[in-house]
């Protein structure tokens, strides 16, 4: 949740100055969100900030035109871009990819990104460029806070701390960088921790909502002529975290993150960029912990890893306007996990056992101009790889599991194939007005979940539907046809930025009834789901789908420090090979907020309007949602240079609503009907206090 939307002023328009001043090179395209500034500034130009009170980053991101949260737990939200989300996504932190350790993904891209520690947002949301590697739609890059190079040749100090305190959840979070740097060594530390409880709604308490999470790392740069070498450690100890979707709860995930670097001029007009990366999770999961225990004979646990190696490199030839990007990088993937009742020994099943993806790919890139119009030429290719051993089980698993497994052992589980992405941007910088085009064809290879889940499970990647699914070994590459038209207008008082959309995605993969007579069960997978008390499950397919709408930012400034600003966005979204939408859209919504903005403190009223959902998809057993109406109230106050307390209140008049895209409650004995949608947060003051130096 966030009480501002004056970002997008200057977001839209150019990237932070924090981020121009590192000297990173990004998309034409690309919005950069930053973290509040801590200075007095000139408020009419003043507007690339944001705030965000809720632990998940995911949230942070959720309020961008076209942007949406996908709420699967306070630690787990997944981030929503013009329709797509999961996977689909190309989600990085510090420009890291890695594997979720979760076969749900209770542990999206965004869990690894505490409020406390961001530093800013890089989002492209239309579409990710190919040197970021393959994905289907947009992309963000969230870097955490980190030390920056100083101007003395002497090692001086910087410190950026946060504190904050939420009432909805008795929430609580700390963390910052404390660091020492020079023009040519940087040392940093950063650490954060959060904890909160159940959270609160009109109608009482939303039960297995609370959370717990601690994060802390070490970083080092080191500047040698024109380049830097650069080395960062982080460690995230996940604690017990509720998950009310699903069908158990986080008991922890410790996860390693290490990256390596050198970025630098080679010469004039030659670049070189080389990173390697190492991320380890480990994940175990319950029902019984933080819900009501069931029978001894459903208490289930399960235990899950993922491993991701990572490499890349770079040659840029010619300027940051003007050059050619050559690069390839490969990453190498180790995943799988084990479901067992702690209290019968005998009990335990691998339906992911020793599962390997590997990737390799390579692409050039073409940053050009024709006169007034300037261009980005993108092209990728990759090969990759997927396998998986046979399953191991206990003898306490009963027979129709057994069966199941050892036909999969029998199946075909190597795979390999070739994607090829590519992507044309078009603009011309006319002014005050830039119109935008943008053509692509990109790509998504199926996730070792969608092709080898022999077992019916509920792990779905995080859908959180409540059927069960399994995989398909035969999937087939997702691609995407896309077309992008827009403008940016930026006059002396006022700024607006529309976009219109379209995809067409051959062989989108998506949960179809696994065989022709739906109901009757009569197949041995059937069986065994029925047993889980599901008789419809699931078959993860290639079908067809197109997604189109449009969205905007815009503001203006109304008279002396009076300003109003806001997002508004459209996305509708369907199957084409049966007459179906797809599941989990955003409704239509906008925000709309005005602002008194002096030079050290400022006051906003929003109001937040979500349309009814009623195109909703029948094969996923999705309930269409209500719209509502939301009001938030905030300010903020640079006590001096350096220091700033931000106060507020979400949801003033306590609404009770739901959020379409909220999961659907899977626990008994709470204040919330056992599988109705999850109501969204009640009426919440927060404070905050950020010091930096």
């Amino acid at each position: 949740m966030k009480t501002s939307i004056l970002s997008a002023a200057v977001a839209l328009t150019a990237a932070s100055p924090a981020f121009a001043a590192e000297g990173h090179e990004q998309s034409p395209d690309t919005i950069v969100v930053t973290a509040p500034r801590l200075t007095a500034t000139d408020a009419a130009s003043e507007a690339d900030e944001e705030l965000s009170t809720g632990p998940d980053g995911a949230a942070f991101i959720a309020r961008q035109p076209g942007a949406a949260l996908v709420a699967n737990g306070a630690l787990s939200g997944q981030v929503q871009m013009r329709g797509l989300f999961g996977e689909r996504i190309l989600l990085r932190i510090n420009g890291q990819r890695f594997a979720t350790g979760g076969p749900n993904a209770m542990d999206p891209a965004m869990h690894y990104a505490p409020m406390m520690l961001i530093d800013r947002v890089e989002i492209a949301r239309g579409i990710s460029p190919v040197r970021d590697g393959p994905g289907l739609g947009g992309g963000v890059n969230t870097v955490l806070k980190h030390a920056r190079f100083g101007t003395g040749s002497s090692l001086s100090p910087q410190i950026d701390l946060s504190s904050q305190y939420r009432s909805v959840d008795d929430s609580v979070a700390m963390g910052g960088l404390v660091a020492l740097a020079s023009d040519s060594l940087r040392l940093g530390v950063i650490g954060s921790y959060e904890a909160g409880d159940d959270t609160r709604f009109p109608g009482g308490r939303i039960g297995s909502t609370s959370f717990h999470r601690a994060v802390y790392g070490v970083h080092a740069g080191f500047r040698a002529g024109p380049g830097e070498f650069s080395l960062e450690y982080r460690r995230q100890d996940t604690g017990r975290s509720g998950n009310p979707p699903f069908a158990m709860d986080i008991v922890y995930f410790h996860t390693d993150f290490a990256r390596a670097g050198f970025e630098g001029d080679l010469d004039d007009n030659l670049r070189l960029e080389v990173h390697a990366s190492y991320t380890g999770v480990s994940h175990r999961m319950n029902n019984y912990e933080l819900r009501p225990a069931p029978t001894t004979a459903l208490t289930r646990q399960s235990d899950t890893y993922a491993d991701t190696i990572g490499a890349d490199a770079s040659l840029r030839f010619g300027s940051a306007g003007r050059h050619i990007r050559i690069g390839a990088d490969f990453e190498l993937i180790d995943k799988g996990y084990m479901l067992y009742n702690p209290l019968s020994p005998a009990f335990f099943i691998h339906p992911l056992d020793r599962a390997k993806s590997d990737r390799v790919g390579g692409y050039v890139e073409w940053r050009n101009g024709f006169g007034a119009i300037e261009s980005e030429l993108g092209l990728r290719i990759d090969r990759h790889g997927a396998s998986t051993g046979t399953s191991r089980y206990g003898p306490g698993v009963p027979a129709g599991p057994v069966n199941l497994a050892n036909a999969f052992a029998l199946a075909d589980r190597n795979w390999s194939g070739t994607s090829v992405d590519a992507s044309l941007r078009l603009w011309a910088d006319m002014g005050a007005f830039t119109p935008r085009l943008t053509l692509a064809h990109k790509t998504r290879a199926p996730s070792l979940i969608e092709r080898y889940s022999w077992l019916p499970t509920e792990a779905s990647g995080g859908l959180a539907d409540g059927n069960i699914y399994v995989g398909d070994v035969h999937l087939k590459i997702e691609k995407a046809w896309i077309a992008e038209l827009g403008f940016d207008w930026q006059g002396d008082n006022a700024y607006t930025r529309p976009v219109v959309y379209y995809r067409r995605i051959d062989d989108f993969i998506q949960g179809v009834p696994f065989d022709t007579t739906p109901g009757i069960v009569n197949t041995p997978v059937e069986i065994v789901s029925n047993g889980s008390g599901d008789p419809t499950p699931l078959r993860f397919a290639n079908t067809d789908a197109r997604i189109w709408g449009a969205d905007i930012a815009f503001g203006a400034k109304i008279v002396g420090p009076l300003r109003l600003d806001g997002v508004a966005s459209y996305v509708r979204a369907e199957r084409t090979d049966i007459a179906d939408n797809l599941y989990r859209m955003a409704p239509a919504n906008a925000r709309l907020a005005v602002s008194w903005a002096q030079s050290r403190w400022s006051i906003s009223i929003e109001g937040q309007f979500v349309a009814r959902q009623t195109r909703v998809s029948v094969t996923n057993s999705e309930a269409p949602s209500a719209g509502h109406v939301l009001a938030n109230i905030a300010g903020y106050w640079v006590i001096r240079d350096g220091i700033r307390l931000d106060l507020g209140i979400e949801n003033l008049f306590d609404t009770c609503y739901r959020e379409h895209l909220a999961g659907y409650n899977r626990i008994t004995g709470t204040d919330v009907p056992l599988g109705a949608r999850l109501p969204g947060a009640g009426r919440s003051a927060f404070a905050r206090i950020r010091w930096a130096m």
